[in-house]
């Protein structure tokens, strides 16, 4: 398969994403239970990171190909998974050469804006009958953490993510022919790596841009801050725990 409208975008940190932040594909694999993948199947991962859940599906038989939009990420899966094939591209204007079966995305379209038009691309590359599978931030999503970062800084609308509803998400698929056969937004406290500097790092790695302007002082006491704002409600005396709500659907594209 070729993917076309490849673009680059700032890179991730591969390391830190891989070695403390591990928990965002290991959800992942419970939603490969609503995908069911089948040998032979064309599968398109998209938003594949570092490639583990690209390999995971692979080992069902089915002919998988991971794509992302950061550089950093594909030549660290491609290096990982040499035997899999891998693409830099955008998921709001990636176009693929051949149709495919069905696309698997985990943790990746609260990034994604304007939504519409990943929708729209998602939807041009499944043959009809094809059936897209996802899970993301849902509405609700970190609530707790934005409120705290707002509080602290004084500001409001910092939130860099979209985090829809599921009817909000539903009434978009659906309206660019992709109909929704299952929707849930699911509660899900996540435990954060690293004890007392779980919170912290988790906003270095994936809220940075909620400290855009800041000096590194300015950032550091913002955090501090923030941790002792949200110690009460987040934190159980060893480990942080994120407050995910994540919308977990499944779609197919109307013949």
């Amino acid at each position: 398969m070729t993917i076309e409208n490849r673009q680059i975008q700032q890179p991730w940190d591969t390391d830190r994403y891989q070695n403390q932040h591990s928990f965002v594909w290991h959800y992942g694999t419970a939603l490969m239970d609503l995908l069911n993948p089948q040998p032979g199947e064309q599968i398109l991962d998209l938003g594949c990171g570092t490639g583990q859940l690209t390999q995971a599906l692979a080992e069902t038989g089915a002919a998988v190909h991971g794509l992302d939009a950061d550089v950093a990420m594909v030549a660290t899966a491609q290096e990982k998974y040499p035997h899999l094939s891998f693409a830099v591209a955008d998921a709001r204007n990636f176009q693929v050469t051949q149709s495919v079966d069905s696309i698997f995305s985990n943790a990746v379209l609260h990034w994604v804006k304007p939504p519409e038009q990943a929708v729209q691309a998602i939807a041009n590359a499944l043959k009809p009958g094809g059936k897209f599978v996802a899970e993301f931030g849902g509405k609700g999503n970190v609530q707790k953490i934005v409120q705290a970062v707002e509080t602290i800084r004084q500001r409001t609308n910092l939130s860099p993510w979209y985090f829809p509803s599921i009817s909000e998400y539903t009434h978009l698929l659906e309206s660019h022919g992709l109909e929704v056969t299952f929707a849930a937004l699911i509660e899900r406290p996540t435990p954060l790596n690293d004890g007392e500097q779980g919170l912290s790092n988790w906003l270095k790695m994936f809220g940075s841009s909620l400290f855009t302007g800041l000096s590194t002082d300015d950032t550091n006491a913002i955090l501090h801050g923030v941790e002792d704002l949200l110690r009460p409600q987040l934190y159980d005396g060893n480990q942080w725990h994120a407050d995910y709500r994540r919308l977990r659907l499944i779609a197919v594209k109307k013949s």
